[in-house]
């Protein structure tokens, strides 16, 4: 057996670790990657959502009497 021989052997256990390795961190972020889209879709809906409501509050305050909407009203303690 040759020294290139015998360091290809000895190698050989820690190559296979490492790609298993790298396997296991390749699955891993597929996975986190999948999770942070749907995340965003989510947080997409829900900041539509929100943006709706704000205008329907808005609307409901300006046809409530034509007062100051309440986001604009100073906290009676100033």
């Amino acid at each position: 057996m040759t020294i290139e021989q015998s360091v290809e052997q000895s190698m050989d256990p820690r190559l296979q670790a490492n790609e298993e390795a790298i396997a296991h961190l390749t699955k891993t972020v597929d996975e986190l990657s999948e999770v942070v889209a749907r995340q965003q879709r989510e947080i997409d809906v829900l900041t539509r959502r929100v943006a709706m409501l704000m205008q329907r509050e808005a609307e409901r305050e300006t046809e409530g009497g034509g007062t100051i909407p309440l986001a604009d009203q100073r906290p009676p303690h100033w």
